[in-house]
Formats: C-alpha cells, structure tokens, sequence
C-alpha cells in the first residue's frame, strides 16, 4: 500500500447501530460486537478496532470501489437478520496533529443491507479508539488508490448501483 490518495472529511453523526450507541434492542452492544466473530471465523481479526465507526462526510467528493482487501458475502450475523455483504478497504485517518490512524472502511453492501443507508457521500472507519474525536472534527481520509478512488463533484454509488466486483484478499 504506497499509493495513498488523501480526501478532505469531516466527522458527522451516524445512526449508531454500529457501536451500540441508538440502544437499539435488536442489537444488543451494537452491530459490530454482533459480527465481529462472524468475521474473525471468515479471516478478519477485529480486536485492534473500536467496535463503532467513525462517520466521515467527503462531500462533495464521491468515493467508487475497485478491490476491497476483503470481501464476505452473505453474512449471516444475526438470526433474526437477512444476510449481507461487506468489504472492507485500508484507509488512514489523518487528524490536525498529523498522525496516522490506521483503520479500514466498512462497507456494508447497500444492495443486501435491509436499512440504515448512509449518504453515498459518507463512509465508515473503524480504527482504534481516537480519544477526544467528535461531531465537526476534520480530517484527512487517506484511501489505498488500488482499493478505492475518489471523484468530485456528484455523488458516489448509492443503494443498489455498485457496478464494482469484490474479491477476498488474505492480509
């Protein structure tokens, strides 16, 4: 991964289902702690993650998918909940003093994900706890140029109009 293509973001407030934070009976401690042994049983190790993501807003740039590092498809996380698919691509966050945290994106594949849409224009981080982050903050969202680019103007892939194909790489 040398080919680090950065994109201005700021932070905003997601639905938080993913960390648990909308209380939302049906997921119980949140949607992440729910598939994280689901995904370490398919290769993808978590532990080093805070389980919530970090809602990044690059509009008005748009983000299109090339090659995830990972790909599951047909996730059977909850038995109460329709399959989906995920990927999951590298990324960096860059904050005011610099310092790289890296992290993944979290792709939820809009077209089997049954509710909770983000803008086309917002992807989820999942990184290490970052202490004193909060609603406003901006960043620097660094991308792996073989994994995913980003345009501007316009919006990015919305629900049910991915055209890219995703394979499962081994880390």
């Amino acid at each position: 991964m040398s080919n680090w293509i950065r994109v201005p973001g700021v932070v905003i407030k997601g639905h938080g289902v993913a960390s648990g934070q909308a209380d939302d009976p049906r997921f119980p401690g949140g949607t992440l702690q729910m598939q994280k042994p689901v995904f370490e049983k398919l290769g993808l190790c978590l532990d080093d993650y805070f389980l919530g993501t970090i809602n990044v807003s690059i509009d008005p740039y748009h983000y299109e998918l090339k090659q995830s590092k990972y790909t599951f498809r047909q996730v059977q996380w909850a038995v109460d909940r329709p399959a989906e698919d995920f990927s999951f691509f590298d990324c960096r966050l860059r904050l005011r003093n610099g310092i790289p945290h890296p992290g993944l994106i979290y792709y939820p594949h809009p077209e089997t994900k049954p509710e909770h849409f983000q803008d086309p224009g917002t992807l989820e981080v999942l990184t290490a706890f970052i202490g004193g982050l909060g609603y406003g903050d901006l960043l620097v969202l660094e991308l792996d140029s073989d994994q995913m680019v980003i345009g501007e103007g316009g919006k990015g892939k919305g629900k049910g109009q991915e055209t890219i194909t995703h394979h499962r790489r081994s880390p």
